[in-house]
């Protein structure tokens, strides 16, 4: 329903998208891309040869200019022998359905540029979101949800970044593709429940009224954003009926709980999240977007990445198989990352339990798994220092365009026009990724 007359372009490989957003720029060194030669630099300065005369970066007064090595050991796993941190034993068990690209990067060294740059292809809010050109693109396959669901986790305690609402907005396409918050709350969606003593019909009836008032509106001015509040008065009649339902938990097995981990059972939490995210692909939603922030560890880098990967391992790893097992992976396409990586230096006394990485834009680990990509795969790769790209360059709007060629669009026949200029997620830019693609 909706969507452009013209598309998809060609068959798509993917019917939804669920994004893992992880924000604050998780460490490749840690997690993902292995540099055993580092042992070696180990309180050294970097090579000229690696720098090419680029600065450091230096967001905070504690950098330095000494190598410090990954603290976490790596393990191979599954057939396709991925290397991953010690730090996520979970995902290590479905590595052979994941696609890495270690070869990331990104024009943007500081978050909201950086996040907003991954989201819309443009550093400056404003822009749509890459979930709202997709609704905006493909329409919805339901009625009765939006078509762009963003859930952000509750965390234990105080996050100090900020997760702002352009990240999922709409920007200049019309407001109903708009991601929707659901709230980590009993009810997830402000407004929707009647007031006390309002009988249905007569809500039903009051809404019919406005329609045609409307309408009525619509046909003397004009305004496409008419149109959009009609349609969104009665979406949100629908919900409803359909949020609560899909919000309510208490349905899902026991062995559902133990697979997503303990955390499942607290609401808002990542991994209750995750389970939300599969009953909304099972319902037809077109793009899901998580977040979990935090990843941002300028400091005490050991205990904090360590507490954001006990969040988020099992429950991550447990999607992937929940999908798999349902019959729904090979139809959605799964994608994990944040907006740029961890700088191979210190911050602070690289020997001390208190050290930290700095932002690093120029290379980072994403992955993908699911519908169209490469499963057990590793693309791309870093210097020895995962300090530059040194093979098959992947940058966030070759992401954007892979991510929309998946389902069916080519990026550059999606456009818009606004204030007399055509624009699109990827801008100008973008190519397809190939080489990851089944």
């Amino acid at each position: 329903m909706g969507g452009l007359i013209d598309l998809p372009h060609f068959a798509p490989k993917a019917k939804r998208v669920i994004f893992l957003t992880q924000s604050g720029g998780p460490s490749q060194l840690e997690l993902f891309d292995q540099k055993p030669g580092l042992e070696k630099w180990a309180g050294k300065e970097l090579p000229d040869s690696i720098r090419n005369g680029q600065r450091l970066t230096s967001m905070t007064a504690s950098q330095k200019q000494l190598v410090m090595p990954a603290r976490v050991s790596f393990r191979q796993h599954g057939q396709s022998g991925a290397t991953v941190g010690e730090w996520l034993p979970h995902l290590g068990t479905v590595v052979d359905d994941l696609c890495f690209i270690k070869s990331m990067h990104t024009d943007h060294i500081n978050h909201a540029p950086a996040m907003t740059f991954l989201l819309t292809g443009n550093q400056l809010p404003g822009r749509p979101s890459v979930g709202a050109w997709v609704s905006y693109g493909l329409g919805s396959t339901q009625r009765n949800l939006p078509d762009y669901i963003v859930l952000v986790s509750k965390m234990q305690r105080p996050s100090d970044q900020p997760l702002y609402d352009y990240y999922w907005g709409s920007g200049f396409l019309p407001s109903r593709h708009q991601g929707v918050r659901f709230r980590n709350a009993s009810e997830p969606v402000l407004y929707l429940k009647d007031p006390d003593g309002l009988p249905r019909p007569l809500r039903r009836g009051m809404l019919d009224g406005l329609a045609e008032l409307n309408q009525a509106k619509q046909a003397d001015a004009g305004d496409p954003e008419i149109a959009t509040r009609i349609r969104q008065y009665e979406m949100a009649y629908r919900m409803q009926t359909s949020v609560p339902e899909l919000a309510d938990l208490s349905g899902e097995s026991e062995e559902t709980f133990e697979l997503y981990g303990p955390d499942s059972r607290r609401p808002g939490s990542y991994a209750a999240n995750c389970i939300l995210a599969r009953r909304l692909a099972e319902r037809g939603v077109r793009f899901i977007q998580l977040f979990h922030p935090d990843w941002d560890h300028h400091s005490r880098l050991p205990s904090w990445c360590v507490a954001r990967c006990r969040d988020t391992d099992q429950p991550t790893a447990a999607l992937i198989k929940d999908l798999k097992r349902r019959g729904l992976l090979e139809d959605t396409l799964v994608v994990w990352g944040g907006e740029f990586g961890r700088g191979v230096v210190g911050q602070g006394d690289w020997q001390s339990p208190e050290a930290g990485r700095d932002h690093h834009p120029r290379c980072f680990t994403m992955w993908l798994a699911g519908a169209g990509v490469k499963a057990g795969f590793t693309h791309g790769q870093t210097d020895d220092f995962s300090y530059n790209v040194a093979k098959d360059p992947v940058h966030v709007h070759d992401l954007q365009a892979t991510i929309l060629h998946l389902l069916g669009i080519d990026h550059t026949q999606l456009t818009f026009r606004n204030q007399g200029r055509d624009f699109r997620l990827t801008d100008v830019h973008g190519n397809v990724t190939q080489a990851i693609l089944t």
